[in-house]
């Protein structure tokens, strides 16, 4: 799937890519709504509408992804919420295989995360994934979301890569995009970032279904 002698830098996503995004669309689609709507008196429907209107209206911003925007908007302490549902959070199959695989192949493995600082590193302590990565990089660090170019030259700035031979994984199809204009040669999307749900379809990218797929021989 990937000449990896074309290959310096790694590029990873964290949900959905590395981590089960089960854990993601459990907390934010039942657990908050459910939590939101016995403060405010509403119906776990009601509760569900309310805050997917929010999502939507914010998708593709930094703020669709700060934990504070949303603890403002809601009234909840959404950081802290999040630590009820810790036992869900877990890598996908093959993960440590592959980041050990790349290290020992000599690529430089850098995560690139959209998630608020707060949920990044609750997620870095339950998994213990920073100890097979060579660099973390926050989007909330650079004030930028992946989707944005300005997010891609702030990266190179603070992770100097060569765009040609790199190579991003993400779920995300908006980031993808995002990283193909920008010049990333090689961009992988994965087709099932919850365990618990069906495939997704992807025809603009290369598909990981398993970090299986991509070890090398």
């Amino acid at each position: 799937m990937i000449d990896w002698s074309g290959v310096d830098h790694v590029l990873l996503d964290m949900d959905g890519t590395l981590l089960d995004l089960r854990y993601d669309n459990t907390f934010w689609l039942e657990h908050l709504p459910r939590v939101y709507g016995e403060r405010q008196g509403l119906s776990l429907a009601a509760a569900q509408d309310f805050i997917l209107a929010q999502t939507r209206r914010h998708l593709g911003t930094i703020r669709f992804y700060c934990m504070d925007f949303w603890s403002d908007t809601l009234g909840l302490d959404v950081a802290a919420l999040n630590a009820e549902l810790a036992h869900l959070i877990c890598m996908r199959p093959y993960v440590p295989e592959f980041l050990d695989a790349m290290r020992l192949a000599g690529k430089r493995t850098v995560l690139v995360t959209n998630a608020h600082r707060s949920g990044l590193e609750f997620k870095l302590d339950q998994t213990g994934l920073a100890a097979r990565l060579d660099a973390i990089v926050c989007a909330h660090d650079l004030g930028e979301p992946k989707e944005e170019q300005a997010f891609w030259q702030a990266l190179q700035r603070v992770e100097p890569f060569d765009a040609a031979r790199s190579v991003l994984v993400d779920d995300n199809l908006a980031v993808l995009e995002a990283a193909r204009r920008y010049g990333v040669g090689h961009l992988l999307a994965v087709t099932q970032p919850d365990s618990s749900r069906p495939p997704h379809e992807v025809q603009a990218f290369l598909r990981l279904e398993c970090f299986s797929h991509l070890l090398p021989d």
